[in-house]
């Protein structure tokens, strides 16, 4: 609505998402006015520690841009290590609003409920948007929220819970189908990390529709989320463990044949 214009960045929190900051800041007319980060990450569940928190802070400040922190999935987390606030750094305030929503937190997904903290500029700019844009969230959706922050939180434990059995579920069955997931603390799983017939860049978009086809699987294709999600896909942890279950099986079948299936269907030249 504002007529800007994104520049896209690598969503791992480390060396090259500083390098790519740089050369956007360097490298765009006009400057970039915000950098905008999600952490832990939809959709690849990546997560930032307090030291990235610290050098994005200070490079927001050094190139007089403001951080917009989208954390949403604060309380989805795993083995009792809790994600940080970009607001935990010391001076954040100073360039830094930070977003969160009742909709992963307690389950209200389309009731349009969050809050925002941080500069009192970008706030006051944030509370004149709103005020052209909408009258307000339905009384009784913003009693229900109230509720919920001021409630009994075992609610949130037991959504921790059922996300980490199925978590744990589908590492296990999908790496024993051949699709392997790096690491049980992070559930972005890379094309090509794992099996043999897998191992190439090919058409992501064409093996996220493979899978419906032939495993009866539906995943996300990376790309969806930017351009830098093109090694990735999406699985998302809706269903129950059975069902994960299945589906990995589902997923063996089709990787035991996916040699055949690509010949047939994917051109040499993306199989390299």
């Amino acid at each position: 609505m504002a007529g800007g214009v994104i520049r896209s960045v690598p969503a791992e929190p480390g060396p090259e998402f500083f390098h790519a900051l740089e050369r956007a800041v360097v490298h765009s007319i006009p400057k970039p006015i915000a950098v905008v980060i999600c952490y832990p990450s939809n959709p690849t569940a990546m997560v930032a520690d307090l030291d990235f928190y610290r050098d994005l802070v200070a490079f927001a400040k050094k190139h007089e841009i403001f951080v917009l922190s989208d954390l949403a999935y604060a309380e989805v987390y795993f083995d009792d290590n809790p994600p940080p606030s970009v607001l935990q750094v010391p001076g954040a305030m100073d360039v830094t609003v930070e977003f969160t929503s009742m909709s992963k937190t307690f389950s209200m997904a389309g009731w349009r409920m969050g809050f925002a903290v941080g500069n009192e500029r970008l706030i006051a700019a944030l509370a004149r948007v709103k005020s052209y844009l909408d009258y307000g969230a339905f009384t009784p959706i913003q009693v229900a929220a109230a509720a919920a922050l001021n409630g009994p939180q075992d609610c949130i434990e037991e959504m921790r819970a059922t996300y980490k059995t199925r978590r744990d579920a589908m590492v296990d069955s999908f790496t024993r189908a051949g699709w392997h997931i790096p690491s049980p603390g992070r559930l972005d799983v890379r094309l090509g990390a794992d099996p043999g017939a897998l191992q190439v860049r090919w058409a992501r978009v064409k093996f996220s529709k493979l899978l419906v086809e032939k495993a009866s699987v539906a995943v996300a294709p990376g790309i969806g989320f930017g351009e830098h999600g093109d090694d990735y896909v999406r699985l998302a942890l809706v269903e129950n463990e059975q069902r994960i279950r299945q589906a990995a099986r589902n997923v063996r079948k089709f990787l035991d044949s996916a040699d055949t299936i690509l010949h047939n269907v994917v051109p040499l030249a993306a199989r390299g």
